[in-house]
């Protein structure tokens, strides 16, 4: 997006946030730190019903990237070693103004919205964002009270948790071909930049790098949205994100996610469940994992330890290489052998056609309108009879404009049968991440009571991620798979927040990604004749931890073919396409936290 505009904030009024000028230039947004009233967007009055019991949020006081999502098309990761601390906390002062809130980046991404959608395109205004977390290590630096945050992962550290998590390591456990992160890489700070305009994420980068003190440089990449939102492998990316409760004033209706699916107000868009904030921010209440239900959900207050911790949150940051040839040639060899496309291959392999529009509702054909339709393209369980009573509709709901008898919901045909995987195979990358009311390990059995028990305790690993891809695109398509002439790298830096490392990032990857075992009981009915019930791998990111070595992944899909006939079929990958090669566990703290703990006092 460009523009010659900018979008400053101001410390005013809740309805008076955003102010545009002429002024050409842009640089980081400078944070309200403690404003009188909470800063805010307007209200959206019949949004919801009234929630009174959700919390007003510090939105002055939590980093701009966990709530708001920067959205930005450009985005630098800068990597720091604190090697003197005591300068690195004068410096670290000077800059906490510069750091970016979800007042803000909420504020700027609602008018950026209602702005696009009024006029039709993009580069009516921009912004620069900036965050900033820390390590385990970079924090026992500058307080000494890191020791009492709770989260083993955390204080362990990624690259420890490299062997727990499948990952390639060496004969000692450590993790093989990282870049940045790994057991001898000492990373305490990293920051993120983000920005509309690519100068002027550059800009600010040169700021930091020209006024840091007491610090090294450690590491730094830019990362680049791809047309379309896409991934480098040519899919649609970020579909699938879950709500938030919590309000962003004392107004009833202001809240953070929208109530807009009219068929169930306990979700933001149609297929959003709404989770309590503190899955993602400290210090407030998270989803109770013994509830009944999903409406009966609220469960205790989140804390990492310390009491400073409030308003911050983990951040889990993975740099994963994809080999973009290798995947689609994958794609193209096994189509030959099942009679039919590489797209409807990929499609199985992701849950996801490549406009995002997912196969549970249009399994033998992508439908770009429904994947560009985030009132639609959501809009699905995997186990569900169909929607609930609808209330009474109202300006802000969304229109799921999908005719049931030609792209089904789930009323639209019998719940048993894609409970059995036929059209999202249990393999499937969006079911392995988010198995939405899928049986699943730590949940229940296969009964409508217990089917409904596991998704509530799904909604207890869910994370809010916040990626982007690095590096140039390649030329090569499933039809026509290409290398590239010289070595190019390539990826995706997943980003991720949550308020427990173990029980949401490496629960995800340990008990469902990696798991050749996902639901194996319910996938008895979509087993291929004669084999026994098989799941297998997450296609896409998942990683095996074969013996001597060995890499290689097997998963089962189901699929019509071209002649319209019904293909099953065990496959086998003896390479993997996306490799790890460098992350971190982080903590992003509260801009008060900041102030009062991890900087150095006047």
């Amino acid at each position: 997006m460009t523009s010659s505009q900018q979008f400053t904030s101001q410390v005013s009024a809740p309805n008076s946030l955003i102010d545009t000028t002429s002024t050409p230039r842009v640089t980081s947004v400078s944070a309200p730190v403690k404003p009188a009233t909470p800063a805010t967007t307007q209200a959206s009055p019949g949004t919801a019903p009234k929630t009174e019991e959700e919390p007003v949020l510090a939105i002055h006081n939590i980093q701009g990237n966990i709530l708001g999502g920067f959205n930005k098309d450009n985005q630098t990761l800068i990597f720091f070693e604190i090697e003197f601390p005591f300068a690195f906390k004068a410096w670290l002062k000077t800059q906490i103004q510069f750091i970016s809130t979800a007042s803000e980046v909420i504020a700027f991404n609602r008018l950026f919205k209602s702005m696009k959608k009024r006029r039709g395109y993009e580069g009516t205004i921009k912004a620069t964002w900036l965050n900033i977390a820390f390590s385990f290590e970079g924090l026992k630096k500058l307080t000494d009270v890191a020791d009492t945050f709770t989260d083993n992962s955390f204080k362990a550290g990624l690259a420890a948790r490299a062997t727990d998590l499948n990952d390639p390591v060496d004969k000692d456990g450590k993790p093989l071909n990282w870049v940045v992160g790994g057991a001898d890489d000492k990373i305490d700070v990293i920051f993120i930049v983000a920005s509309d305009d690519p100068s002027d994420m550059r800009a600010e980068v040169s700021r930091i790098l020209g006024s840091v003190e007491g610090a090294k440089l450690k590491f730094i990449e830019e990362g680049v949205s791809l047309p379309n939102g896409s991934e480098h492998f040519g899919n649609k990316d970020g579909v699938s994100q879950p709500g938030v409760r919590g309000r962003l004033s004392d107004a009833e209706d202001d809240f953070l996610t929208l109530r807009q699916n009219p068929d169930n107000r306990g979700q933001g868009k149609p297929g959003q469940d709404v989770l309590w904030p503190g899955e993602f921010v400290f210090g407030y209440e998270g989803q109770n994992p013994d509830a009944d239900n999903l409406e009966n959900s609220k469960g205790e207050i989140a804390s990492a330890g310390p009491n400073w911790a409030k308003d911050g949150s983990y951040l889990v940051f993975r740099r994963l290489r994809q080999d973009v040839q290798k995947f689609h040639q994958f794609l193209k060899d096994t189509a030959e052998h099942l009679d039919t496309n590489p797209d409807k291959v990929s499609a199985k392999l992701i849950g996801r056609w490549a406009s995002g529009a997912p196969t549970v509702r249009t399994p033998d054909e992508d439908n770009p309108a429904m994947g560009a339709n985030d009132c639609a393209n959501n809009n699905f369980e995997f186990n569900d009879g169909g929607p609930s009573t609808p209330d009474t509709p109202n300006a802000k709901d969304c229109n799921d404009p999908f005719p049931a008898d030609q792209f089904p919901r789930n009323d639209a045909f019998s719940p048993s049968t894609e409970a059995t995987g036929i059209r999202c195979p249990f393999a499937a990358h969006t079911r392995k991440a988010y198995p939405r009311n899928d049986k699943t390990p730590g949940g229940g059995g296969p009964g409508p009571l217990e089917i409904d028990r596991s998704e509530v305790t799904t909604q207890t690993h869910r994370m809010l991620r916040r990626g982007i891809p690095y590096g140039a695109a390649s030329d090569s398509t499933p039809d026509n798979p290409q290398a590239d002439e010289c070595f190019v790298d390539r990826g995706l830096h997943f980003l991720s927040y949550q308020t427990s490392i173990e029980d949401q990032f490496e629960f995800v990857t340990q008990n469902w990604v990696n798991n050749p075992n996902f639901s194996n009981t319910a996938a008895a009915g979509h087993s291929c004749p004669g084999q026994e019930p098989f799941v297998g791998h997450d296609p896409i990111i998942g990683q095996s931890s074969g013996a001597d070595g060995d890499r290689t992944r097997q998963f089962t899909i189901r699929l019509t073919d071209d002649h319209n006939q019904t293909q099953c079929q065990k496959l086998n990958a003896p390479e993997e396409w996306v490799f790890p090669t460098g992350g971190g566990y982080f903590f992003a703290p509260s801009i008060s936290a900041l102030e009062d703990v991890l900087v150095i006092d006047d």
